[in-house]
């Protein structure tokens, strides 16, 4: 039994991508293996973070005029603090991924993602939303680049123009948002290179309890991936690809325990909500985001500009 996580969370054969040096432990589950990664106390053969990693362009929809090219520029070097990914439109203009890109793509039920972490690689690589433009960058713990102890198994990156905000409480959940655009979750057959702009269509949604507050992780296909004619929601995910929100939710519940930190909870008792409880989600994060952007609320040390 190959711990197929790697290539998008599921046993399923026949898959575009077999990564060889991923099994389970001997003595433990598949699950318990994703667990065991995502701590680094297993171990699991990762993609490293080079220049493979960086799209040379990036595809940007927009709603009203469809799709355009836009491209990305990077400053310093990979792996250190000053590494900074840029964007621009086509006109060459510098623009923020998280407010300038459009999160809807025109086309029903389908919206735009970028991806910040490749899969199977463990650089912590974020919009920096506290900056001019927002690049992605490396976060930065104890004056030190963050590196995940363990590869994450799928792309991983955020919805733009989307905010959770700290200043209101979810009624179901009781906690706050973490001042941070909605994350994301793609769980494609293929690794998608830091930058990439990707329509994806949401399937589900966890409410994950970060210390305290909500950290919503959309469960998300890519439009371009071979079983996108077949996943449409929830359902359709757990039943071809039964293995993917438990290896997602574990991964997530266990990933900060080396650091001395708690495991995370999850809301709902941990159950994965359907797509339309993720639409709401988007939709609520996205009146924040068009609250945060146009003054009405607080933006503290964010950059909206």
């Amino acid at each position: 039994f190959w711990l197929e996580v790697a290539c998008r969370g599921s046993a399923r054969a026949g898959s575009a991508w077999r990564p060889s040096a991923v099994r389970p432990l001997p003595t433990m589950s598949p699950l318990a293996t994703i667990a065991a990664a995502a701590r680094g106390s297993a171990r699991v053969a990762c993609r490293p973070l080079g220049r493979s990693c960086l799209p040379q362009r990036a595809a940007f929809s927009s709603v009203g005029s469809g799709s355009f090219d836009g491209t990305v520029e990077t400053k310093g070097e990979l792996g250190t603090a000053d590494f900074r990914l840029h964007f621009k439109n086509a006109s060459g203009k510098a623009i923020s991924p998280w407010h300038d890109i459009q999160l809807r793509t025109g086309q029903d039920g389908v919206l735009n993602a970028i991806i910040e972490i490749p899969k199977m690689t463990t650089a912590k690589m974020e919009v920096a939303t506290k900056e001019e433009n927002n690049p992605i960058a490396q976060d930065i713990k104890k004056g030190k680049v963050r590196n995940y102890h363990g590869p994450i198994f799928w792309n991983y990156g955020l919805l733009p123009q989307t905010w959770e905000d700290p200043n209101v409480e979810d009624p179901e959940t009781g906690c706050k948002g973490d001042n941070d655009p909605v994350d994301v979750v793609e769980i494609g057959s293929a690794a998608l290179p830091m930058g990439t702009v990707v329509p994806v269509k949401p399937l589900g949604v966890l409410a994950m309890i970060d210390e305290g507050e909500l950290d919503w992780k959309i469960i998300a296909l890519s439009m371009a991936d071979p079983l996108a004619n077949e996943l449409h929601d929830l359902e359709h995910l757990e039943a071809k690809c039964p293995e993917v929100i438990s290896g997602i939710r574990e991964w997530f519940r266990w990933y900060k325990t080396p650091d001395g930190k708690p495991l995370n909870s999850f809301g709902f008792e941990g159950r994965c909500l359907p797509r339309a409880k993720a639409n709401e989600v988007i939709s609520g994060a996205y009146e924040h985001w068009s609250n945060l952007r146009s003054g009405k609320s607080n933006r503290g040390k964010l950059w909206t500009a």
